[in-house]
């Protein structure tokens, strides 16, 4: 993602039905949208990854992201890199997460000398986990993010 993809996100971050399953469920304003795209950009610096811009093929519309991180927000599965995505509800349905987060983890195989992701999905955001699913990750554990205390499952897979 590149920093003219800030008004994009920050329109996706304020929805509230997108946000629902992230973090503690509040939207995000620009001033924090602004902040997690520097977030993304320090990352990839630092480890050589983060998140790619999900865009409309037709139009070049930013439909969302998909990429890694790595969940320093779940301690106990530390080390590891997670693979996740966020789409605007308008692209809901489309099968665009799966289609992006399976060239996200061809390009790790392929590219990056990582042995394992993680997908952490929060209870009840079930599209998400049927993309982990689909992506052929399995369930490892079930636990509470202990920030937000929020019952997640950590999904994992072998590369």
């Amino acid at each position: 993602m590149r920093s003219d993809d800030l008004d994009g996100f920050a329109a996706i971050n304020a929805q509230p039905e997108v946000m629902r399953y992230i973090h503690d469920g509040r939207t995000l304003d620009r001033a924090a949208t602004a902040e997690r795209l520097a977030n993304s950009q320090r990352q990839w610096d630092k480890h050589g990854f983060g998140l790619y811009a999900v865009e409309v093929r037709e139009t070049g519309e930013l439909a969302g992201f998909t990429g890694l991180a790595v969940p320093t927000f779940l301690p106990e599965i530390m080390p590891a890199v997670e693979i996740g995505w966020r789409l605007g509800r308008a692209h809901w349905g489309r099968g665009l997460a799966t289609e992006a987060a399976q060239a996200v983890v061809a390009h790790t195989r392929a590219a990056l000398d990582l042995r394992r992701l993680v997908s952490i999905h929060v209870v009840g955001n079930e599209a998400s986990a049927r993309v982990m699913v689909k992506l052929g990750m399995s369930l490892e554990r079930e636990t509470v993010q202990p920030d937000t205390g929020r019952q997640v499952r950590v999904y994992a897979m072998d590369l």
